[in-house]
């Protein structure tokens, strides 16, 4: 270790060497400024005057020479400190004064004056691209198509936002691609879009660029952009459907819930396994499931039989009369017919019985056939490859309706309990847990003008001894005309009329067992106004169709559907069909659900039922026959910016008077929506200019 007189030695001359320094450039500077007359001579006396150091006898400074003391003040930026360069050695008086070497601040080296040292300012940095040198051109490129020609790969306002966001974040960094190879992800995302058939979906809707064919930045760029196009359609027609349910009919109304791109992007881009985290978009329910499973089963690729029904004599199965014996025909092509329709009842029989003449005449109804029960060859022709074809488009158009649906059926707090009822098959089924609950007939409405509407809404309460409430379609379209033959009628179907303060006719019947909506109504409020209830036209359940109604649904066994229903929302209040009835009588009550649970209202020509079998049902209102040829004949795109239907009014129909000599009672009591469903509910604003008329409930 050095002494400090050795260190203070070795500073002294830092510093002169510094001065010296600084005397020379300024010199030089002034004589350069004086002109070029000046004389070198004097040049070298000024530097021969000062002491240079040898620089074999100056010590390098360490790190102790440079400490900071704790109280030392740093020199202003804008003024340094110089220092006067000593000639010649210190006096003790002046070593004295000097600063201990902790005292000692080091400072920058003296400033020139400002004429001398005036240079150009540095320009900023630019910060280092993240991108991949061997992907740059390839961002360059990108950033030019998104600045200029987004929209033509993405001519959705949100998706280009999303998209153009999405790549600026990462520098416009190719995302399918590294160094002009696909990544794994491309892959899978390719994979999953020329898989799109199996979801019901068209691959050709999504085309996928060939990557490997891509040689230049210009065909990766575009070959990128049209594949994150392709992404985001299949996403958004896998949840949202291909066609808008308001391009089908104005009677259907179900909740929104399209995707967002900005969260397909970070989804798919981020997961482990891109074609799963595509596949996500796809309804999770159970329905969508089973008949994907189906669907491959149809074509060929699962498990489903797939051997074609021979040729031969007519089959018809006759049942005995009292002059004749039943008639069961023997053939070797019935195993095969009984596999081919699902029989698993004695597969190995050869007789064509009434369970197959029965499973044929249900084929026949779903293939627009004559149900005669008789297996012909016209009907052998349908079973075999144009009945799959046909079978296929039905299951495809099944599985586009069940997007539609939220994809949260039930209600959570209520342990996913949920209500659904199809209108083809006829039945209500209440759900909980994933498994069915109870299920009952239903009669729904008739075709036309009176067809159930499809809906999700939830239920908020049940009415014991309900008071109906004539719908306005109802009283303007059939009992007006009635009192026109008949001033009467009213009266003696019990029914009471009123006029309201806005001129409008109010018709209604008092609760008691002759109430067209029998003892119990299920109040989901909607703005189609219908609702499910009791009858007392019982028989119409025997029926295996049973579209019969102005538009509600009718329940076969409403005290056991009451008592489903509270139980769920009340356990603890403990209520039987037994209790429910005892409620009967002339008074209404209201039994107000904790919670409300989710209705669906859906329409399911093909379904798989709890056996594992598909089944096909008649088309009862034309949603098949409406939808085929739109999914089959128009691009998606087309479908998907059209909306076919306005939604109609349900108000007062105009056109029909009140006959003269009927007489009524003055009221301005609550609006038919408020007297139907409460006084707080209020119906849904009708969407659309162009405005429809038609009958809606009962």
């Amino acid at each position: 270790m050095r002494d400090r007189s050795t260190n203070r030695a070795g500073y002294d001359r830092v510093l002169m060497a510094v001065a010296a320094t600084f005397l020379t450039v300024s010199a030089t500077s002034a004589f350069a400024q004086a002109g070029p007359t000046r004389s070198s001579a004097a040049e070298l006396a000024i530097e021969a005057a000062i002491p240079r150091p040898e620089p074999a006898n100056v010590p390098p400074p360490t790190a102790s020479d440079f400490k900071l003391d704790s109280t030392a003040t740093l020199p202003d930026a804008a003024e340094p400190r110089t220092a006067e360069p000593k000639t010649a050695a210190a006096t003790p008086a002046e070593k004295a004064a000097e600063p201990k070497p902790a005292d000692v601040v080091t400072a920058p080296a003296a400033a020139p004056p400002a004429a001398a040292t005036a240079t150009p300012a540095p320009e900023p940095v630019k910060a280092a691209s993240s991108v991949p040198a061997a992907d740059q051109p390839v961002a360059d490129k990108l950033r030019e198509l998104m600045g200029a020609k987004a929209s033509r790969y993405f001519d959705r306002k949100g998706e280009r936002a999303a998209v153009e966001k999405f790549y600026a974040a990462r520098e416009f960094a190719p995302l399918w691609t590294q160094s002009g190879a696909a990544t794994a992800s491309a892959k899978g995302v390719i994979a999953r879009l020329k898989d799109a058939a199996a979801e019901g979906l068209n691959a050709a809707d999504y085309p996928v660029p060939d990557f490997t064919a891509a040689a230049t930045p210009d065909a990766l760029a575009e070959a990128e952009l049209k594949l994150t196009a392709s992404m985001l359609d299949y996403a958004r027609q896998a949840q949202s459907s291909r066609m808008h349910w308001s391009q089908v009919s104005y009677d259907i109304l179900y909740p929104e819930h399209p995707t967002d791109p900005a969260e397909v992007l970070a989804n798919v881009t981020t997961a482990r396994d891109a074609s799963a985290a595509l596949e996500s978009y796809n309804p999770p329910h159970k329905l969508y499931k089973n008949l994907k499973a189906k669907l491959a089963e149809l074509r060929g690729q699962g498990e489903g039989p797939v051997m074609q029904i021979a040729e031969g004599a007519p089959l018809a199965f006759k049942a005995a009369t009292k002059k004749q014996p039943a008639v069961t025909p023997e053939d070797p092509r019935v195993p095969q017919l009984r596999a081919k329709l699902g029989i698993t009842e004695n597969p190995d029989d050869t007789k064509y019985d009434a369970k197959v003449a029965a499973a044929v005449r249900k084929f026949q109804e779903g293939a627009d056939l004559k149900p005669t029960g008789v297996l012909d060859d016209r009907t052998v022709k349908a079973i075999n490859s144009p009945k799959r074809d046909r079978q296929i488009d039905t299951v495809i158009v099944n599985m586009e309706r069940l997007r539609w649906l939220p994809r949260q059926l039930g209600a959570p707090a209520l342990n996913n309990a949920y209500v659904i009822l199809n209108v083809p098959d006829f039945t209500l089924k209440v759900m909980q847990g994933g498994g069915e609950v109870w299920t009952t007939r239903v009669v729904t409405g008739k075709p036309g003008n009176h067809a159930t509407p499809m809906l999700t809404e939830t239920m908020k309460f049940i009415t014991v001894n309900p008071t109906w409430n004539v719908p306005p379609s109802i009283i303007y379209n059939e009992y007006l005309p009635a009192l026109q033959q008949d001033p009467t009628v009213l009266q003696r179907m019990g029914l009471k009329m009123e006029r309201a303060r806005d001129g409008s006719i109010r018709i209604s019947q008092p609760p008691g067992e002759a109430n067209a909506l029998g003892r119990i109504r299920f109040n989901f409020p909607n703005k189609f106004l219908v609702y499910q209830h009791d009858t007392p036209d019982k028989h119409l359940f025997a029926k295996e169709e049973r579209a019969f109604s102005h538009g509600c649904m009718r329940v076969q066994n409403p005290d056991q559907y009451a008592s489903t229903l509270l139980n769920i929302v009340m356990p603890n209040e403990k209520y039987t069909p037994e209790r429910i009835r005892g409620m009967y009588g002339r008074g209404e009550t209201n039994l107000n659900f904790s919670t409300p649970v989710p209705v669906h209202i859906t329409y399911q020509t093909a379904f798989v039922d709890d056996a594992g079998k598909l089944q096909f049902r008649k088309d009862v209102y034309g949603r098949d026959a409406k939808m085929m040829p739109l999914l089959k004949n128009n691009g998606t795109r087309d479908l998907e910016n059209v909306v076919a239907h306005a939604n109609p009014s349900y108000g007062r129909p105009s056109g029909s008077s009140l006959p003269s000599n009927v007489a009524f009672n003055d009221n301005s009591g609550p609006s038919f929506f408020e007297r139907l469903f409460g006084g707080a509910a209020t119906p849904p604003a009708p969407v659309g200019r162009q405005q429809q008329r038609r009958v809606i409930t009962r």
